[in-house]
């Protein structure tokens, strides 16, 4: 280009250096703790490998679990709690942040406040408060019920209710960033579209509609995704609620890798479980960014 000046290589790779080393930390994290782990689990997959032998068997261990009853009921009750939890927390987590994003702004920082609580909580503190709302003697949610003449339900051991109620769980322990992203995201919408709207008498659901999700649908894109991958991999609170019981009722994916890895030892069936998890929320995740991102408005 005329006119460019041209610098000398040992400034362009003195830059490059600078930034590399400032990528250096992050960097070496991510290759240890994340690249290496998901290669070192992938290569284990094809493999026997439990305490006492390590025996090369191919995709033997993806067949045993396409022809798994036991992984079936985990995929399926994993494929429930993503479908009940994630439109859920979006829609919740809007109608909530609406609701606070008209108030001043002391409220808006203290109710900010609640909500977010339960994400900076321990997951094992929040479990033992449900688990004390779930007893089925001197829980409150049964004393609730029992005031409109119901008998008490053993919420977390009975298998119609068990799900449900890990469900209920996780949505509250979910909804904390997505309002504070919310609230954020709307007062980036200009209020002369919304007045000019109001002036045009068009309804609430129409200004909903047709201004505050558009103009929503980047953050919406990033809650959806993140929202869905995490609820993919929900262990803790079925670990400490219900260890997967009863009858498989809320086992999962995630908490079968922990059950054929650390109690059963079987490494390589538990690896095998890990990347089909890895290979349908992959799948799912380029969905959303198809769907989702071509509506997207900045």
């Amino acid at each position: 280009m005329a006119g460019a000046v041209m610098r000398p290589k040992r400034y362009i790779w003195r830059e490059w250096l600078t930034s590399y080393l400032f990528l250096l930390p992050a960097l070496a994290f991510f290759l240890l703790f994340v690249a290496f782990p998901m290669l070192k689990g992938i290569y284990i997959s094809f493999f026997d490998y439990t305490l006492r032998d390590f025996e090369f068997v191919g995709l033997r261990n993806f067949n045993v679990l396409l022809h798994d009853d036991v992984f079936a009921k985990s995929m399926w009750n994993t494929m429930l709690i993503v479908l009940v939890a994630v439109p859920a927390v979006v829609l919740f987590s809007i109608f909530i942040s609406m609701t606070i994003y008209k108030k001043s702004e002391m409220q808006r920082s203290f109710f900010r406040g609640v909500f977010y609580l339960p994400a900076v909580s321990s997951v094992v503190s929040i479990t033992v408060v449900w688990a004390s709302i779930y007893h089925p003697n001197y829980g409150i949610l049964n004393y609730i019920t029992s005031l409109f003449g119901a008998e008490p339900i053993g919420w977390l051991g009975d298998t119609r209710t068990a799900l449900l109620a890990i469900i209920l769980v996780l949505i509250t322990t979910s909804v904390g960033q997505p309002i504070i992203l919310y609230v954020a995201s709307l007062g980036n919408i200009p209020t002369s579209y919304i007045e000019a709207a109001q002036i045009d008498r068009a309804s609430a659901g129409q200004i909903f509609r047709k201004i505050i999700w558009p103009m929503l649908m980047p953050t919406n894109l990033y809650i959806i995704v993140i929202t869905t991958i995490n609820t993919f991999q929900v262990f803790a609170i079925i670990q400490l609620l219900t260890s997967g019981g009863p009858m498989y009722a809320t086992s999962t994916v995630m908490y079968g890798v922990y059950e054929q890895a650390f109690m059963l030892g079987s490494f390589g069936l538990a690896s095998a479980m890990g990347v089909i998890l890895a290979v349908v929320i992959g799948i799912i995740s380029v969905i959303q960014f198809k769907y989702l991102g071509s509506e997207v408005e900045y």
